[in-house]
C-alpha cells in the first residue's frame, strides 16, 4: 500500500507562483483589451461642460499616445546625424509598443522586451546598454501603463522579467555602463506609485459598492418592516370581522323560529367559509407576524380537491361545470397548489363580479404542462356585482410568472370574463424514456 506524500508548503508556494506567472503573462497575453474611456464623474471632470466632459474621458489615451510620440522624438534626438533606415525602425518600434498598451497591454510588454535588444544593437553600447534612451522611456512607460491596467501581481512579474533580461544582457556584453540598475529603480518607483493608486481606487470602488448594497438592504428592510406592520394590522382587523361573521352565522338560525333547511344550510356555509378564510389568513400572515413561525404540517390543496372547491361555490349560488381533458397525472406540488389557487381566485371573482352567472372550469393535462381555463357568463339576477381592486388577477399572474407560465385575463363577447393559464411542467426521466 503506497502512502500519499503530502507536498511541502514550499512546493505549493512555488506551484502557485508559476501558476500566477502563466495566468498573468502567458495566458491570452495578446488578447484584445481596448482601454475604455475614463469616468468623468470625478470632482474635477464633473464641473466641465457637456462636450468638453466627453472629450475628457479620452485623456488617458492622449497621454499614452503623447508618451509614444515623446519616445519617437527621443530616439531620433539620440541618433543625431546618424539617422537612417535602421534608426527609423529603432525609433518606431518602441513608440509602437507604447501605443499598443491601449489595446493589448500584456502583449505590449512582450513586444517591448523583444525589441529592446534590437534597439540596443542598432544604437550601440555607447548609447546605453541594454536600453538606449528611447527604449528606456518606452519600456518604463509600457510597464507603468500595463500595471495600471492589470493588477499588482502582474506588475511584480514584469519587474522580475525585466531584471532577468537586464542581468543576462549585462553578463553577455559585460559593459561597465549598464543602465539595468537605473531601469529597475525607476520601474520599482513607478510600479509602487501605480500599484498604490490602483489599490486605492479598488478599495474606494469596493466601499462604494458596499454602500450601495447596504442602502439597498436598508430599503428592503424598511419595506419589509412596513409590510409587516400592515400585515399585522390587516390580520387584527380582518380576523376580528371574520370571527364576528362566523359567530353571527352560527347563532342566526337560533334567532328564527323553525328556520327552513335552506336558510340553516346557508348559514352553515357562511360559517364554514368564514372559519376557513380565518384559518388561511392566520396561516399566511403568521409568516410575517413572528420570526420563529413554522409552516403547518397540513398538506396544501391540490387539484384532487377541486370537487370540494366547486361544491363550495355552487352552494354560494354559482352554477359551475368542470371539464378535464388529457391523462390525469400527479404534478409537482408547486404546480398543483398554484393551479388550485388560480381556479379558486377565478371562481371567487365570478362570485363577486358576476353573481348568478354560470361558470365553466376546464383543466387540460398536456404533454408540456397543465392548461387552465375559467370562463363565466354575465351577471344575472337582482344581486349587484361587488367592486374589486384587481389584486386577485395580480396574484394569479404572480403565481404563473413564478412557474414561467403564461396567462391571459380578458372580457368575453357576451359580457362575461375568461381567465386562461398554462403552467409548464418538465418531463420526468421516466416519461422521457
Amino acid at each position: 500500500m503506497t502512502e500519499t506524500k503530502t507536498r511541502s508548503p514550499e512546493y505549493r508556494l512555488a506551484q502557485g507562483a508559476l501558476s500566477g506567472l502563466r495566468q498573468d503573462l502567458f495566458l491570452d497575453a495578446f488578447a484584445y483589451r481596448p482601454l475604455a474611456p475614463m469616468h468623468t464623474d470625478g470632482p474635477v471632470t464633473r464641473r466641465l461642460s457637456g462636450r468638453i466632459r466627453t472629450y475628457a474621458g479620452w485623456i488617458p489615451h492622449a497621454a499614452v499616445l503623447g508618451a509614444a510620440l515623446l519616445t519617437l522624438l527621443l530616439t531620433f534626438a539620440a541618433a543625431g546625424m546618424e539617422s537612417g533606415p535602421l534608426y527609423a525602425v529603432a525609433a518606431l518600434l518602441p513608440a509602437a509598443a507604447v501605443a499598443m498598451t491601449l489595446i493589448r497591454p500584456v502583449g505590449a510588454w512582450w513586444v517591448s522586451m523583444a525589441i529592446t535588444p534590437v534597439s540596443a544593437v542598432i544604437g550601440g553600447v555607447s548609447d546605453g546598454w541594454p536600453w538606449p534612451p528611447g527604449a528606456f522611456l518606452a519600456h518604463l512607460t509600457v510597464v507603468t501603463v500595463v500595471a495600471a491596467r492589470t493588477r499588482p501581481r502582474t506588475a511584480a512579474w514584469m519587474w522580475v522579467g525585466t531584471a532577468v533580461y537586464g542581468v543576462f544582457a549585462d553578463a553577455l556584453v559585460g559593459s561597465s555602463g549598464s543602465d539595468t540598475l537605473p531601469m529597475l529603480f525607476f520601474m520599482a518607483v513607478a510600479l509602487l506609485i501605480t500599484t498604490t493608486v490602483h489599490i486605492r481606487h479598488e478599495a474606494q470602488r469596493e466601499v462604494k459598492v458596499q454602500r450601495n448594497v447596504t442602502a439597498v438592504e436598508r430599503d428592503k428592510r424598511t419595506l419589509l418592516e412596513e409590510r409587516t406592520t400592515i400585515a399585522r394590522e390587516l390580520h387584527d382587523v380582518v380576523a376580528h370581522h371574520m370571527s364576528v361573521v362566523a359567530i353571527q352565522a352560527e347563532a342566526a338560525p337560533y334567532r328564527v323560529t323553525d328556520p327552513p333547511p335552506e336558510l340553516t344550510r346557508s348559514f352553515e356555509v357562511i360559517r364554514e367559509n368564514a372559519v376557513a378564510a380565518l384559518t388561511e389568513l392566520r396561516r399566511v400572515l403568521g409568516v410575517v407576524r413572528a420570526e420563529d413561525y413554522e409552516a403547518p404540517d397540513a398538506p396544501q390543496p391540490t387539484l384532487a380537491e377541486l370537487d370540494g372547491l366547486l361544491a363550495n361555490v355552487r352552494s354560494a349560488g354559482l352554477t359551475v361545470d368542470r371539464t378535464v381533458t388529457g391523462a390525469v397525472r400527479e404534478l409537482p406540488q408547486g404546480v398543483e397548489l398554484s393551479a388550485y389557487r388560480i381556479v379558486q381566485e377565478a371562481l371567487s371573482n365570478a362570485l363577486r363580479h358576476a353573481p348568478g352567472a354560470e361558470a365553466r372550469v376546464e383543466v387540460s393535462y398536456v404533454l408540456g404542462g397543465l392548461g387552465l381555463r375559467v370562463v363565466n357568463g354575465p351577471p344575472r339576477g337582482l344581486v349587484k356585482p361587488s367592486p374589486g381592486a384587481g389584486h386577485g388577477l395580480t396574484g394569479m399572474r404572480e403565481r404563473v410568472t413564478m412557474l414561467n407560465g403564461e396567462m391571459t385575463a380578458e372580457p368575453t363577447d357576451d359580457g362575461g370574463f375568461e381567465v386562461a393559464a398554462f403552467l409548464p411542467v418538465q418531463r420526468s426521466a421516466e416519461e422521457s424514456a
